[in-house]
C-alpha cells in the first residue's frame, strides 16, 4: 500500500513538474538532513527544485529509478565514493579572480610590512576552481615583486571535483578578462591550437599552492598552523550559526598572533566575539590578541 502511495504522488510531480523521477516532500527532507549532517549545509526550502535537478544527475548517472532507493543506497553506507558525489552535486561553487577585491588589497599591506625573511603560510578555506587561491598567489608576488615570494598558500574544499579544476590551473579566457592587461600577460599563458579560448596560471604561481580536499565539518584538521591569513568567504552563510561557531573553534586557533580571517561580504560573527575581533571590512583578528 505504502509503495501504491508513493507511486501516486511521484506521477502527480511529474504532471505537474515535468520531472522524470518521483519527488516527495520526505525524499527533500532526508537531503536536507544527510547534507547537513555530511558538510552541515542548511538547505532552504526554496531550495528543493536545485536539488531534485543536481541529484536527478546522480539517479540517471546511477540508472535509479527513484530518489527514495538513492536516499536508501547513501544511508545503508555501501560506498564512499557516492557520498562524495552527493556532496558534490549539492555544494555551490560562485566564485571569481579577486572577488572583494578590498581583502586582496588589505593582504598585500600584511604582507609588505613583514620581514623580507619571514615564511607565510595562507590557508585558503573554500578553493571552489581555484581562481581565489591563485588570487592570493598573485598577490603575494605583487607584493614581494618576485615570482617566488617566501609564502606557501594551502587550497582546501569538500568539493573534489572543483579542487581537481583549480589544481589543473586551466580557464576560458573570458575568465580572466576582467583582470588588467599585465597580470593577465605576467600570471596567464593563452592556449594555442586546440587550446585555443583557454589560458592557463603560470607554473611559478601553481607552485606556491598545494590543494588538498578538506571538509570543514571535521572534528579534526590536519594541518597545524600557524596561518598568516585564513581565507574562509562566502562559506559559512551556508551552515546554520551553530555549525559556524564549531568551525571558527577549530580554524581560529590556527591562526598566529597577528594573522588575519577573511570572510565573505554577507557574513558576521557577533556570536563569535569570544573568538575573533573585527579589524575592518569582513576582516577579522583572534580575540584577545593586542
Amino acid at each position: 500500500m505504502l509503495g501504491a502511495v508513493v507511486a501516486d504522488e511521484g506521477a502527480r510531480t511529474r504532471d505537474t513538474g515535468g520531472r522524470d523521477f518521483p519527488f516527495t516532500s520526505r525524499d527533500f527532507e532526508r537531503v536536507r538532513r544527510l547534507i547537513h549532517q555530511r558538510a552541515g549545509i542548511a538547505l532552504a526550502d526554496s531550495k528543493e527544485e536545485m536539488v531534485y535537478s543536481r541529484l536527478a544527475r546522480r539517479l540517471r548517472a546511477l540508472r535509479l529509478d527513484s530518489f527514495k532507493v538513492y536516499l536508501d543506497r547513501l544511508e545503508a553506507g555501501d560506498t564512499g565514493q557516492e557520498w562524495q558525489d552527493f556532496t558534490n552535486a549539492l555544494t555551490t561553487n560562485l566564485t571569481s579572480f579577486f572577488r572583494e577585491a578590498h581583502h586582496f588589497d588589505a593582504l598585500r599591506e600584511f604582507l609588505a610590512g613583514l620581514p623580507a625573511t619571514r615564511r607565510v603560510t595562507l590557508w585558503c578555506s573554500a578553493a571552489s576552481t581555484g581562481e581565489e587561491p591563485y588570487s592570493l598567489a598573485i598577490t603575494a608576488c605583487e607584493a614581494y615583486g618576485t615570482l617566488t615570494p617566501p609564502v606557501r598558500i594551502l587550497a582546501t574544499d569538500i568539493d573534489t571535483q572543483v579542487l581537481a579544476t583549480a589544481e589543473r590551473g586551466v580557464y576560458p579566457l573570458e575568465r580572466i578578462e576582467k583582470l588588467s592587461a599585465d597580470r593577465r600577460r605576467k600570471f596567464f599563458q593563452r592556449g594555442q591550437g586546440a587550446q585555443a579560448g583557454q589560458c592557463r596560471v603560470i607554473e611559478p604561481l601553481r607552485a606556491l599552492l598545494s590543494f588538498r580536499p578538506l571538509n570543514l565539518l571535521d572534528a579534526r584538521y590536519p594541518m597545524r598552523g600557524p596561518f598568516d591569513a585564513i581565507f574562509c568567504r562566502n562559506v559559512m552563510i551556508y551552515f546554520d550559526k551553530p555549525t559556524q561557531l564549531a568551525i571558527l573553534r577549530r580554524m581560529v586557533p590556527l591562526l598566529g598572533a597577528d594573522g588575519m580571517f577573511f570572510a565573505g561580504h554577507s557574513e558576521s560573527f557577533f556570536h563569535a566575539g569570544e573568538l575573533i575581533r573585527p579589524i575592518g571590512r569582513t576582516i577579522y583578528r583572534r580575540a584577545g590578541v593586542a
